[in-house]
């Protein structure tokens, strides 16, 4: 999600605050303008600081307070982070599970596994500008934050940029289109204050074939300051949304098709292209807002918020029958290990014949159409193939109170306390039968394995009616649910030459699992509540600052806590059963850093070293096993993890306008511990194995751990800017597969052998370069007595086009035990982009 957003940002965002900008201002305002506008365009939500102060240009004297250290968007690390967005760069490694997010005071974590869904006020980029982001270990004011940092968007429409702005931008990534408008009033006499944004994206083909966009957003926004010392804010928004996805393949099929960006994820239909792999989103938020300014050093500010909707991913489903994916590995040349001849003939056809290769929805429907039978009396077409809505339905609330205050001219006081509750219902859904009548709500593997027991292939003991059709639920029905209290307190204390803080939380979480179906395979587990966990967990954090003159700082912080288990890796297989997994318990996470900063005018230069140490985390992976033949469930304990590097950065002024900017992150990422796998079955209570994970130093996966950056930019008179850039990318390995990591899948095999190595083997992606470039120039336009003010802004990534980046991969979870050959389900891979654009023209009224 990081990734579309930042996309979106790249290609919709029309920087309102320069849209104020006049022709006849200093070359240092233009200057500083421009900078800002790349800054706002390149602007990635969840790892750009976006406060652009700098620290004064103060010398050190006894007796002189020296300015503490500010963090800007003009960071030349921080800022230079977007550079590396299309590589699926995390910022020191973390996760997006260890970052927290508000917007007006309100939490928008997901609860259910930690992340943060940035696409529910996508295309809203003019009213979420309003933002300031703290990265890593630093206090902010507003929460206790997390070690991946803490975003705060500000949208209330007494903070908007008061006018009427409209942009348009076209370009050739996820969408083509986008249309934008947003108004606000500002702050009137009577103290009411009003602010509305709209947007639609559009894209019938997006980058890659078989993929388009569909999305609109609303934002509305009212203020009311009541008297000087209450300000009461409502807020609400949403982004009804439909794309089609890609989907990761194997080399394979990539060199098979001529194309990294194949995506087996489509086919035609009477001569239009359709979609196998959708999501369609809208989960509109609602935030009410009450601001108490209690005196001149303390404030209390206040957030009730509720959001529900539905997330649903639309997908193929078959009952017992063939694979219809054309990627299906027995569907490629490679699986045909015994026929030469055979081998080539589906080499070529798959090569040669793009039908082949799609989604073959003519032979689905013939499928339904001709298979007519009778069931519970009901005569007519059985659908084998349909489209399926895997479907979670949200419904979100929390309360959040911080008071601030200053408790004299050396401390600042912030406490705060935030409820949360979360219920995520989970069912599938019949979305298009695909020709056929009706569908029959059997579970094939429970049949499979038990021919004798009809009951056992029965999803719903309790449903007198198997007999499905358009919009009725079928097979998991069940609801993941939590409530979360948490409470800290922090203290910042500053001084001449020293600046420290000292913060401490605590939360309390409580999970369960609540079935809706009694399912034959587990009639007396699968239905009802299950067992409430509860998890209390206890955290602190601490810095320490050196001002050793107002340009030159050192600084130092450390923190110790615990989290809660996400509840997706708390239950064996939460689709059909309450069962919960051995060794649940808080992960421990211990992180530090230090680093040297220098803010002048003429300089810029950062240098932070980095350390992270996770403990005891769980995680349960479900796969499709065939020696089981059956939906097989990997529940992993004791997974440990261990991030450190460096991160540097400068920004050094040439000549004129123009400035050169680097930016390098040197990070190594690592498994520390041997984690421990407990092995079931969908249709068995049975524990299939209990087997030791070797994946101590092994590298953690899917984000690069080195990363480069190097561009000159520049700030021109007449409101010009342009830049240019060069990335380098390194040290990105493939996710491990943990299940090839164990002494059942090298038993029989020579230690030591070509064929043990390959099976132990973590592939390493080769390093990999790109060069963006960005430009852009603002126009101040009269109309009547009036003047108005037009941006142009424009974008080109990867500007040599190169298409063999591979940002992204995973080993397959599937092994084979019989051959123990590991290229019967090679790793699949995801390609970044070729040459891909965006040109924005933005009015100001």
């Amino acid at each position: 999600m990081i990734k579309k957003t930042a996309r979106a940002c790249l290609t919709m965002l029309v920087p309102c605050s320069l849209l104020l900008l006049g022709t006849s201002r200093s070359y240092s305002q233009v200057k500083k303008d421009s900078t800002e506008l790349q800054e706002e365009i390149k602007s990635n939500i969840p790892v750009i600081v976006l406060d652009d102060n700098d620290a004064e240009n103060g010398s050190s004297s006894s007796g002189q307070s020296i300015s503490s250290i500010l963090y800007g968007g003009r960071d030349p690390y921080f800022s230079s982070v977007f550079n590396w967005s299309a590589a699926r760069f995390k910022i020191r490694g973390y996760d997006g599970s260890y970052t927290e997010t508000y917007i007006n005071g309100a939490p928008v974590k997901n609860l259910t596994n930690g992340y943060t869904s940035w696409s529910l006020w996508g295309g809203l980029n003019d009213v979420m500008r309003s933002r300031v982001t703290s990265n890593g270990l630093r206090p902010v004011d507003y929460a206790f934050g997390d070690i991946g940092g803490t975003n705060y968007i500000d949208t209330r429409a007494s903070k908007q940029s008061p006018g009427l702005n409209v942009s348009y931008a076209y370009s050739n990534r996820n969408f083509n289109h986008r249309v934008m408008a947003s108004w606000a009033s500002g702050m009137s006499k009577k103290g009411w204050a009003f602010a509305i944004s709209a947007s639609y994206r559009y894209a019938d083909q997006g980058y890659v074939k078989g993929t388009f966009y569909n999305g609109a957003s609303y934002f509305l926004s009212v203020d009311k300051k009541i008297n000087s010392k209450h300000l009461l804010s409502f807020t609400t928004f949403g982004t009804p949304t439909q794309n089609g996805m890609p989907t990761a393949a194997t080399q394979e099929a990539y060199n098979l098709a001529g194309s990294n960006y194949y995506n087996p994820s489509w086919g035609y239909q009477n001569g239009k292209v359709r979609s196998s792999n959708y999501y369609t989103i809208f989960q509109p938020y609602f935030i009410l807002n009450h601001e108490w300014t209690i005196s001149s050093t303390s404030n209390l500010k206040t957030s009730v918020s509720y959001s529900f909707g539905n997330r649903t991913r639309t997908t193929l489903d078959w009952y017992n029958s063939p694979d219809p994916r054309p990627d299906y590995y027995r569907n490629l040349p490679s699986y045909q290990t015994d026929d030469a001849a055979t081998a080539k003939l589906v080499a070529d056809r798959f090569s040669t014949d793009e039908y082949i290769r799609q989604v073959k929805w003519d032979q689905l429907y013939d499928a339904n159409r001709i298979n007519k039978q009778t069931v519970n009396g009901v005569t007519g077409r059985r659908s084998r193939y349909l489209l399926q809505d895997r479907v979670t339905h949200t419904d979100r609330a929390s309360f959040n109170s911080v008071y601030n205050s200053k408790l004299d001219k050396h401390a600042d006081f912030t406490a705060g306390i935030t409820y949360s509750i979360q219920k995520d219902h989970n069912y599938n859904r019949v979305n298009d039968l695909l020709g056929g009548d009706y569908y029959v709500n059997r579970n094939q593997f429970g049949e499979r394995s038990y021919p004798g027991d009809s009951a056992k292939g029965n999803p719903n003991l309790d449903d007198p009616n198997p007999i499905k059709r358009v919009g009725d639920k079928y097979g998991n029905d069940y609801s993941l649910n939590l409530n979360e209290a948490k409470a800290f307190m922090q203290t910042n204390f500053t001084f001449n030459h020293v600046d420290f803080f000292v913060a401490g939380s605590y939360a309390a979480t409580t999970m369960w699992r609540e079935g809706y179906a009694r399912n034959g395979l587990f009639p007396t587990t699968s239905q009802g509540k299950s067992q409430e966990l509860t998890f209390l967990n206890y955290s602190a954090k601490a810095g320490v600052t050196y001002k050793i003159d107002g340009r030159n700082y050192i600084f130092a912080n450390g923190s110790y806590g615990s989290r809660a288990p996400f509840i997706e890796n708390v239950f064996v297989s939460p689709r059909i059963r309450n069962t919960i997994q051995d060794n649940v318990r808080n992960e421990q996470v211990i992180s530090a850093e230090a680093g040297y900063v220098l803010n002048w005018e003429k300089l810029k230069f950062r240098l932070n070293g980095y350390y992270a140490r996770f403990a005891h985390a769980v995680d349960v992976m479900s796969y499709y096993d065939d020696s089981q033949q059956n939906f097989v469930n990997y529940a992993l304990s004791n997974i440990g993890k261990e991030n450190f590097g460096l991160e540097i950065g400068f920004e050094v002024p040439l000549y004129k306008g123009l400035t050169a900017k680097g930016a390098a992150n040197i990070g190594r990422y690592y498994y520390t511990t041997r984690q421990e796998a407990i092995v079931t079955v969908d249709n068995s209570a049975a524990v299939v194995a209990k087997e030791t994970v070797y994946a101590k130093n092994y590298r953690v996966g899917q984000t690069p751990q080195e990363a480069y950056s190097l561009g000159l930019n520049y700030s021109g008179k007449g409101n010009w800017f342009a830049n240019i850039n060069w990335n380098y990318y390194n040290s990105l390995w493939i996710d491990i597969n943990p299940v090839k990591l164990t002494d059942r899948a090298t038993e029989g095999v020579k230690n030591g052998s070509d064929q043990w190595k390959s099976i132990l083997k973590q592939q390493e992606i080769n390093g990999q370069y790109t060069v963006d470039f960005y430009g852009g120039k603002t126009f101040r336009v009269r109309t009547g007595r009036k003047s108005s003010t037009v941006v142009l802004s424009a974008g080109i990534n990867n500007l040599l086009n190169k298409r063999n980046l591979i940002t992204g991969g995973f080993e397959q979870l599937r092994f084979d035990y019989t051959d123990k050959n590991v290229n019967k389900f090679p790793p699949k891979y995801y390609y970044g982009y070729g040459i891909n654009y965006f040109i924005t023209l933005g009015l100001k009224l």
